[in-house]
């Protein structure tokens, strides 16, 4: 049976791209971002339903993701890396068709001499501090590479996801004093910038997380859920612990399932006795330390043993996970081990 069951819902992921698209206006394309596979769920299986829903512009990070969607979408849809022009990525940009998006001045340099009649598209760096030209260098560059013809010019915001962040409006402003008057399509908006308003959406929004039913996107529909089976069930007598270093003592006679999955299956450490599972519809405490393939669930109050559990559901999505566990939903959606069988809902639809 292997360590479970992941179920992703593409129609569901069809839906929020509808429906971040509806918030734009008709001027405003809505690509969709799906480097690191997707965010984990596969890109051979989201990118078609997209393609299918309408969209055909693609964010991927490096210049192989970028020939892997190519190879999965064909040569319709615009493809753009966010790692630009890497050394040693010529041949794969041109083979691919994949828009390099220019993050340095070295880069910048590498592709107009080495692909200079192949598409490419800008990145500036408006405050957050982590791809893109400076203010200045764009200031030297900017007549020289515009006569290039680049075919998008984006930035990218640190704060997107706290619409109370000060920085929102100073980077957009930034934005605007760099790119005023050109005659390029722009994009500044991932999820976070297209929930804060038509400021922000210029002429292309790339939303990732809010794809797949992650914050900050709260109206999105869920998208994942995870079933977990139940390895072993056992009683054990009070006083006696369960797992590593016997953080967990029973204050009763109790009744515990093991289940079959762990840190190598994307469920943190730090989600030790930080977290219930469902049994149907009852909720069960994880006791002790989760491990690597193996996590001890307290079912004493059940009245008969479960043969699997949920982890992930419509009403306990990636975020509540991610909050018992210390981290961010984009971590847990990526780290989502590749044990689990998948199953797709919407794959030939």
């Amino acid at each position: 049976m292997g360590t479970g069951t992941l179920h992703i819902d593409l129609e569901a992921i069809a839906a929020n791209w509808r429906a971040l698209d509806a918030m734009t206006g008709a001027d405003c394309e809505t690509a969709a971002t799906v480097k690191a596979n997707a965010y984990g769920l596969g890109v051979t299986q989201v990118a078609p339903r997209l393609f299918r829903e309408g969209c055909r512009a693609y964010f991927v990070a490096t210049a192989d993701e970028g020939l892997e969607l190519r190879r999965t979408l064909g040569p319709e849809p615009r493809i753009y890396a966010f790692y630009g022009h890497m050394p040693g990525d010529t041949a794969t940009l041109q083979r691919a068709d994949v828009v390099p998006m220019i993050c340095s001045l070295d880069q910048l340099a590498r592709h107009l001499e080495a692909l200079p009649r192949h598409p490419f598209g800008i990145q500036l760096d408006t405050g957050m501090n982590r791809l893109g030209l400076k203010m200045a260098e764009w200031a030297a560059t900017a007549e020289l590479t515009l006569k290039a013809h680049p075919v998008l010019v984006m930035s990218h915001l640190s704060d997107g996801d706290d619409p109370e962040s000060p920085r929102n409006a100073d980077q957009l402003a930034r934005f605007h004093e760099m790119t005023d008057g050109i005659e390029v399509p722009r994009s500044l908006a991932a999820t976070g910038g297209v929930l804060l308003g038509p400021d922000y959406h210029f002429d292309m929004i790339r939303p990732g997380v809010g794809l797949y039913g992650g914050l900050p996107f709260a109206a999105a529909e869920p998208v994942v859920t995870l079933e977990v089976p139940v390895v072993t069930c056992f009683d054990i007598e009070p006083g006696e612990t369960v797992g590593y270093g016997g953080t967990w003592k029973a204050p009763a006679p109790s009744r515990v399932a093991t289940i079959a999955a762990g840190y190598a299956d994307g469920l943190p450490r730090t989600l030790s006795s930080n977290l219930d599972v469902m049994a149907g519809p009852v909720s069960c405490p994880v006791v002790g330390r989760v491990s690597m393939d193996l996590i001890g669930v307290d079912i004493s109050h059940l009245d008969r043993d479960p043969e699997r559990v949920t982890v992930l559901d419509a009403h306990r999505g990636i975020d509540s996970l991610a909050e018992a566990a210390g981290t961010i939903g984009y971590e847990i959606l990526t780290a989502l081990g590749r044990r689990y069988g998948r199953r797709y809902r919407g794959l030939d639809a």
